[in-house]
């Protein structure tokens, strides 16, 4: 197989590119113009304007104005005696009557003008000066700059973008098929991608088949040690029937007692390691006929009419789910509520009781096999501590969660969230 690509590579590439096509850039706004501020300006223009009192046509950046102070000029300009003397001469006037002060003074006095400048002309008791206009806040050269920055920016976004997303997508991928794996149910890990990203699927997938390996056989001994405790418990209950008739109908209770709770084990061992495919049904359809069955056997249930639901599901275990549900609801708080809705993607399906809801802080761990809660929760009520076990079982293998929750007028509410097309 063909060793894959570093993840470290996209990366390196990603910036090798990034600083070309920032220099390249640069390189091009700083080159492909004049300077930022000033263009070099002809002295023949600066005489023009002192001669005329006006700025030429066709000239940008000089104004032309009128002082009669014998101070002008920024700090940073200096004079320069030669290039005044040229300046005098194009107007034509006496030199005496020139004073100009440049940014940079010249090599030779002719040349153009560079950088800022104030030149006046002594008109009088005042005098006529051109000097360069204050540059603007945003000049062409700085609107370029910004675009080739935003241009590079846009550019740069793009490439990070498919760069990060093929790198993180066969993690997402993974991360999926890690979330989906549970005993009955081995998703297929994905190996595309970088080098470490195959590497890591390979060590959760080798992970994932010991964790299932152990659980399986978990299960299995669970499912054998219940099996087989049937057999000594049918003698115990021969032997019992020569006891006095009082401690008789005792012991036989905790006998019946303890045949439940191998028959809920078993159920549960069965039901966690044997999946039946998914198929396409109506959730409200399900949950309106599993309340008319269990009102016509006398449970006290009522069901709430809600919005068309379809889901991708095993319908046997989806009816477990909420007979176990109405159960416990009516155990617990003498009848069962059922509702549905829809939003987002999901189905969301509550059974409300007005029993005493559920111990604070212990709601989480009401979920764990053999788990009862505490008060009214307890062996007294009848149950083995496995029907919330195997509804979070069935509705994590159908890719949904369940919530316990406490009502604010009083009672318990399960809260059960399946995908939903």
């Amino acid at each position: 197989m063909r060793r894959a690509r570093s993840i470290v590579v996209p990366i390196v590439l990603l910036v090798i590119a990034a600083a070309l096509i920032a220099t390249t850039v640069q390189f091009t706004s700083m080159f492909s113009g004049p300077p930022p501020w000033f263009r070099p300006t002809p002295i023949a223009r600066v005489a023009e304007a002192l001669r005329t009192g006006q700025v030429p046509d066709n000239s940008r950046g000089i104004e032309v104005t009128r002082t009669s102070e014998d101070r002008f000029g920024r700090s940073e300009e200096q004079p320069s005696p030669d290039r005044d003397a040229a300046i005098a001469r194009l107007i034509p006037a006496p030199g005496a009557r020139v004073l100009g002060l440049y940014e940079f003074p010249p090599h030779d006095p002719d040349s153009d003008i560079r950088g800022s400048f104030t030149v006046g002309l002594q008109d009088g008791d005042g005098w006529i000066l051109v000097s360069t206009s204050p540059p603007p806040t945003f000049t062409s050269w700085h609107l370029r700059r910004l675009a080739g920055m935003l241009v590079t920016l846009a550019i740069l976004s793009v490439l990070a973008w498919l760069v990060a997303g093929r790198i993180s997508r066969p993690i997402r991928k993974l991360a999926d098929a890690a979330t989906r794996a549970r005993l009955g149910a081995r998703p297929a890990i994905p190996h595309g991608g970088p080098r470490e990203v195959r590497e890591l699927a390979e060590a959760v997938e080798a992970m994932q088949d010991r964790i299932l390996q152990q659980a399986e056989g978990r299960t299995a001994m669970l499912a054998a040690i219940a099996h087989d405790l049937g057999t000594p418990l049918s003698r115990i209950a021969f032997w019992v029937e020569q006891l006095p008739e009082e401690a008789r109908n005792r012991a036989a209770a905790d006998i019946d007692e303890m045949r439940a709770m191998l028959g809920a084990v078993l159920r549960f061992t069965r039901d966690d390691r044997s999946r039946a495919p998914h198929e396409r049904l109506d959730l409200g359809s399900l949950i309106e006929s599993l309340g008319d069955d269990l009102a016509a056997a006398g449970t006290p249930v009522e069901v709430d009419l809600g919005p068309r639901v379809v889901v991708e599901g095993d319908p046997v275990a989806l009816r477990r789910l909420f007979t176990n549900l109405v159960e416990n609801a009516v155990r617990y708080g003498d009848q069962a509520r059922l509702c549905w809705s829809q939003s987002a993607g999901w189905a969301e399906v509550l059974v409300e009781d007005e029993g005493p809801g559920f111990p604070a802080g212990r709601a989480e761990a009401l979920f764990a096999p053999f788990v009862r809660g505490e008060a009214s929760r307890n062996r007294a009520t009848g149950g083995t501590g496995l029907g919330l076990a195997i509804v979070r079982s069935i509705a994590e293998a159908h890719g949904g969660e369940v919530r316990l929750e406490n009502r604010e007028a009083g009672g318990g509410r399960v809260r059960v969230r399946l995908p939903a097309e």
